[in-house]
């Protein structure tokens, strides 16, 4: 998998790194967990923004009781019935499903 640190986020999505730092604060975006916010997955990044769906998709799951360990293994678990991760996923505009498999599994 490839990461980016908080500073080469901000080039690609155009934002100081203080806003970057901020966007994982609001859990609108994630980082490697264990990495204390210094790297930050490139797949949650497409076309120059934050992946569509995420902050939703971040939200319906710690809503739903995840640690952000869990949440992060989730997004990035190979699931044959998909096929792909739910972040591959995501970036295939598959969201309806992803988002629907979130919410059963949070409640």
């Amino acid at each position: 998998m490839e990461t980016l640190t908080p500073a080469e986020v901000a080039g690609v999505l155009g934002v100081s790194p203080n806003r970057v730092r901020q966007l994982l604060r609001e859990h609108k975006l994630m980082a490697v967990p264990g990495s204390g916010n210094s790297r930050i997955p490139a797949d949650f990044l497409q076309d120059g923004t934050v992946l569509k769906h995420l902050p939703g998709l971040i939200t319906v799951l710690k809503d739903g009781g995840f640690s952000d360990e869990e949440t992060f293994e989730w997004l990035f678990r190979a699931d044959d019935t998909l096929p792909g991760t739910p972040v591959a996923a995501l970036r295939g505009d598959r969201h309806t499903e992803v988002t629907r498999r979130a919410q059963a599994l949070a409640f």
